[in-house]
């Protein structure tokens, strides 16, 4: 017995003496934890009002403009949470803001990861799974924004469901499977909910918990200089002083979640009103995290294919064939960089982004791209404030996802290796090399 308490003790202090870096950066990965906590929390408190049917019902809740209108008793249930239960509508909106810092915050630190070699050996696989936890993210946040069965959330699961039948071979049993049935069934908001609130969020927390125990066995990496080697890590204790900033953090977090959800506005569904399929859809787009794959489908050629006797549809080169491609790229980039500069070795020390031009360059002109497709998400408005018609809105973002990502790549290339330049000549300038006249 004596033996056990003295294993566990040395197990807590080896733990306590676990070092963290100080670095602001390391923090992003914190921010979407602590996010994703407050997700749950709110998520457990709205599960207990929503009622998950498409029964066609008169709205008799308090929100007078929409005073016996046929809504559906999922529509019903989100406006009796946002009007009538205590604290609802802050709860409603803190959940919101919530999945909104939650997916950029993974998106961050997943851009830190990149530019700076984090996913190198031996982190390969916990790239993999943060990649991972990005598409379950939106995925999750996809079948929220269904849920109140709003028009805004009606026509998403229409172009969701749109989405998935597209899928060659497999793609009417998947549209099965997700929205229970053709669009429309009376079940489907049953499905989303189990999605939702159920199925992947333990997805999402295994996948968490697996990334944090990966983190935990392999050590953090840390930024180089000062003497700092790959053996080394240097940084802050686990006890008292990260604990005591990750509960700050953690506290912080809330706090401002919660803020934006008493104070700033955000998805107004009794602005939206009922899902009617008959209506046009009000002038909103989907959440950021959603509006590059909108922009991709409403600038990208409408050109269906048929390959090897299979019909190829439009909307699945836009919806599903191109997003599947952006993922497969930051799956494979790790073994990919590894293969062709040939390093194979395991680093605790990052990348200066400056030091790997062509790796910099190439997530730089990547995210222009996904920009511009974002912003292409909501060129009819923007047509709109411009004057412009829709077609020539179209042609401009073609034209832009082509010049913007191209530039911006050449820019940052040219850049860093001026960088580069610069250092070894002030360098060299500090360390000269002794010369002399040749006899």
């Amino acid at each position: 017995m004596t033996s056990v308490v003295q294993r566990g003790r040395a197990a807590a202090e080896k733990a306590f003496r676990k070092v963290f870096p100080g670095h602001w950066s390391f923090l992003l990965g914190e921010i979407a934890m602590f996010s994703f906590f407050v997700l749950v929390a709110t998520g457990l408190y709205l599960s207990l009002f929503y009622d998950a049917s498409a029964e066609i019902v008169p709205y008799d809740g308090s929100y007078a403009q929409l005073a016996g209108v046929s809504v559906s008793q999922a529509f019903q249930s989100v406006m009796d949470i946002t009007f009538e239960r205590p604290l609802g509508s802050v709860v409603r909106q803190t959940h919101h803001w919530a999945a909104l810092v939650f997916v950029a915050a993974l998106v961050l630190h997943a851009a830190r990861v990149f530019f700076t070699g984090a996913f190198r050996r031996p982190r390969r696989l916990n790239w993999m799974i943060g990649v991972t936890l990005m598409g379950l993210a939106m995925v999750t946040g996809f079948f929220g924004l269904v849920l109140p069965h709003d028009l805004l959330g009606g026509t998403s699961a229409r172009i969701g469901h749109a989405f998935a039948v597209s899928v060659p071979v497999i793609g009417p049993g998947v549209a099965d499977l997700l929205f229970a049935g053709p669009f429309g069934n009376p079940q489907m908001l049953h499905r989303m909910w189990m999605l939702h609130v159920v199925i992947l969020p333990i997805v999402i927390g295994l996948f968490l918990v697996a990334h944090l125990a990966l983190v935990w066995v392999q050590t953090h990496t840390m930024f180089g200089g000062n003497g700092r080697t790959e053996q080394v890590v240097e940084g802050s204790a686990a006890w008292p002083a990260y604990l005591f900033k990750a509960g700050g953090l953690l506290a912080l977090v809330s706090g401002v979640l919660v803020g934006f959800g008493a104070l700033v506005q955000i998805a107004p569904v009794w602005i939206h009103g009922p899902f009617d399929p008959a209506s046009t859809t009000v002038p909103a787009q989907p959440d950021w995290y959603l509006g590059w794959v909108e922009g991709a489908l409403r600038i990208f050629p409408a050109v269906d294919l048929t390959v090897m006797g299979w019909a190829i549809p439009s909307p699945f080169i836009a919806g599903v064939a191109f997003p599947v491609a952006v993922f497969a790229v930051l799956y494979a980039w790790p073994l990919a960089e590894a293969k062709l500069t040939g390093d194979t070795a395991s680093h605790h020390i990052l990348d200066r982004p400056r030091d790997r031009p062509v790796r910099t360059a190439t997530g730089a002109a990547g995210l222009a791209a996904l920009t511009v497709l974002l912003m292409a998400g909501s060129h009819d408005w923007q047509g709109f404030l411009l004057g412009a018609s829709i077609e020539v809105m179209t042609i401009a973002y073609r034209i832009a996802l082509v010049v913007v990502p191209a530039t911006v790549g050449l820019v940052t290339y040219s850049v860093c290796r001026t960088l580069i330049a610069e250092e070894a000549a002030a360098d060299s300038q500090r360390n000269p090399v002794g010369r002399s006249r040749r006899p």
